[in-house]
């Protein structure tokens, strides 16, 4: 089987600024064909804002694009190159399964990368066969979606598609396709390839062009390079800050897994928390802890240091002047994170305005959640509909908790906003319902196992809008049975 190009565009409309860099950023590589795909499921309302044609994309054609079996006019399928910290240690990497086909433009202007994961191998694959599975597949599509709805910065997930063709992952699993869109696929890792294996002018073209493309508000500053340290650095404060508020742990924190424009990207091991514990891990890989909740904003930081490290050339000719511009711009991340997670804190307790004890009031409320082992989510959630007093949980019958409510109440009373608009506050940024792992298993498990996607989509629908305390919502929002054995995920996306 041979790849085709397409002449009708279903709305498609490629432009390949990426294949534009010098050669040394990415391989062109063209999807290997898959004898039978079928469409599993078709993101909708995000086919209908990147200005596509659903019926178009449903069709016999359209699933032969979205699997990479013909490429659409004016798209130039390429692997990108980039290296990465993982767990720490420094490594070559690269698209070793994952395909640019370029960047589309939307009817708004906006442009998003189109990404084919599972597409085959590419020079970046070293041993492995280029393919994904099912689960991963649909595993990201479902907790991507739900990270939209919780209104935190994410890649998006156009489609997955069966592939028709079987892969290895220890048993024999259907393969599977998924269609991904993403402001762009830059990351800490394309820096830290670039300085490594690129030149200094190399270097120059790459910021310059994540400045033009992510940042063009700081192109004219007087040092850019600078800005662009202090952009990123703010976007990934924010974007850290929003995953700590919902309880979210990403679970492989790698430098290759932290995009420059400060979406969350490469939903693997990643999952939610329940029982609110500052230690939580997931990742079966992650045996020290070094990605767990509460080390997440430290990681971050850790991360930004090896993106710092790549633009010394650049900030300034001096090294030793370079390397304390940046460590005072790194030593920043702490307290814009801080300040961003207060904030929202305050916004999850229907506090308005600020004072300085509003801090101690959190924590103390996080200490009392981790001694009573209470879940993030429903408490959060009981808080916000003023369920405390009546609702069964350990927790509010506590004399500490008695307590803290009572000074809560009376920081709320100090507030020129009424109870109503505190808890409506509270509503808009405390979510009724999160994937919970267990329903995101029981949903993985009817459509690998059993080819039944409806429970999937009944949860999709759920999480769609997760702010809306619907009635509808009740039947997920519940914390999973009790159980001696911890979640555990695994790398597969």
């Amino acid at each position: 089987m041979t790849i085709e190009e397409s002449i009708i565009d279903m709305g498609w409309n490629f432009d390949n600024s990426f294949a534009s860099l010098p050669k040394v950023f990415y391989s062109k590589t063209k999807p290997t064909p898959v004898p039978t795909p079928k469409l599993v499921i078709l993101n909708k309302s995000l086919a209908k804002n990147l200005g596509l044609d659903i019926e178009g994309l449903e069709s016999a054609e359209g699933v032969e694009i979205l699997v990479g079996n013909k490429i659409i006019k004016g798209a130039l399928p390429l692997a990108q190159a980039y290296a990465g910290h993982q767990f720490g240690h420094f490594t070559m990497l690269g698209d070793g399964r994952a395909i640019l086909l370029g960047e589309h433009i939307t009817p708004k202007g906006d442009r998003l990368d189109i990404q084919l994961k599972g597409a085959g191998k590419t020079p970046y694959s070293r041993s492995g066969d280029g393919r994904a599975a099912l689960g991963p597949m649909l595993r990201e599509y479902i907790i991507s979606e739900a990270m939209n709805g919780l209104k935190i910065p994410t890649t998006r997930s156009l489609a997955v598609l069966l592939t028709g063709k079987e892969v290895w992952r220890e048993t024999k699993l259907p393969g599977a396709i998924l269609v991904r869109v993403a402001t762009s696929h830059l990351r800490v890792g394309t820096f830290e390839y670039i300085s490594n294996w690129g030149s200094e002018e190399d270097l120059k073209i790459l910021a310059d062009y994540t400045i033009k493309r992510h940042f063009p508000n700081i192109n004219l500053a007087n040092n850019p390079y600078l800005e662009l340290l202090n952009a990123v650095i703010k976007s990934q404060a924010q974007l850290i800050a929003k995953w700590q508020l919902v309880g979210f742990i990403h679970g492989v924190m790698n430098t290759d897994n932290m995009a420059i424009s400060g979406e969350t990207i490469d939903y693997g091991p990643c999952a939610f928390m329940d029982t609110y514990d500052p230690k939580t891990v997931f990742s079966s890989i992650d045996l020290s802890g070094r990605y767990s909740y509460k080390n997440q904003p430290a990681i971050g930081k850790w991360n930004l240091m090896r993106f710092a490290h790549t633009l010394i050339p650049l900030i300034d000719k001096n090294q030793d002047r370079s390397i304390g511009i940046i460590q005072d711009a790194i030593s920043n991340f702490t307290d814009i994170f801080q300040s961003y997670w207060l904030d929202g804190m305050r916004a999850k307790l229907g506090i308005f305005n600020k004072e300085k004890k509003d801090e101690s009031i959190v924590k103390r409320l996080l200490e009392l959640m981790e001694k009573n082992r209470a879940d993030f989510t429903i408490t959060f959630r009981d808080l916000s509909q003023n369920k405390v007093s009546s609702h069964e949980n350990d927790l509010y019958s506590t004399r500490e908790f008695i307590q803290w409510y009572k000074s809560w109440q009376e920081r709320l009373a100090r507030q020129s906003e009424t109870t109503e608009s505190s808890l409506q506050l509270m509503k808009n940024n405390n979510p009724s319902i999160i994937p919970r792992n267990h329903r995101v298993e029981e949903a993985l498990d009817a459509a690998v196992d059993n080819g039944d996607f409806y429970v999937m989509n009944d949860l999709l629908n759920a999480l769609a809008n997760p702010y809306e305390y619907s009635n509808y919502q009740e039947k997920y929002s519940n914390p999973p049975p009790c159980t001696d054995k911890p979640y555990m995920t695994f790398c597969g996306t």
